[in-house]
């Protein structure tokens, strides 16, 4: 099996943090395997806000419902549509476009051996009311999700996600 398919396969959901800091060099190599996602008309839509002060940190976990491991995670990545570079579509694909750079950075933060978890913000008002609040983001800029991210504590075990019964052939 290629190191490819080893860490998408490996990677998992990652909730709970040693406290160990991660370096800005390491986010900030997250955040370049989040630029190298597939976007739409190629378009790049993205923005990421990178925050690893703790009472930021600390202020998003106790006002997002899914976000509580924000409290041990020493540094998270917001990633967000700039609607000012998605052009004119009306589809609003700037959430296909975030959603594969956040899983490139999903799997980029398995790889470099830091555990990570998609907190979903984006389509619920409420949420993205919350970060765009603690973080200053323009009217142009929309929170797909916050990812908490640190050295993993405990064991984390990947699921097992394949069921033949999901695959079909030629037609439904």
């Amino acid at each position: 099996m290629t190191n490819c398919l080893k860490t998408i396969f490996n990677r998992k959901s990652v909730r709970s943090f040693t406290g160990q800091e991660v370096s800005n060099e390491l986010l900030e190599e997250l955040v370049r395997a989040g630029m190298a996602a597939p976007s739409a008309r190629n378009l790049q839509p993205w923005a990421f806000v990178i925050v690893t002060n703790r009472p930021t940190l600390d202020t998003l976990a106790k006002r997002l419902p899914y976000a509580k491991m924000l409290f041990e995670a020493p540094a998270a990545i917001a990633v967000c549509g700039d609607l000012s570079k998605a052009g004119d579509s009306p589809e609003g694909y700037w959430v296909q476009d975030c959603s594969a750079a956040t899983q490139n950075i999903l799997l980029a933060a398995e790889a470099m051996g830091l555990g990570a978890v998609w907190t979903g913000v984006y389509p619920r008002p409420d949420r993205v009311t919350i970060v765009k609040e603690v973080l200053g983001l323009p009217d142009n800029v929309l929170p797909l999700n916050v990812i908490p991210i640190g050295f993993p504590k405990g064991e984390h075990q990947p699921k097992e996600k394949f069921k033949v019964e999901n695959i079909h052939w030629q037609h439904w």
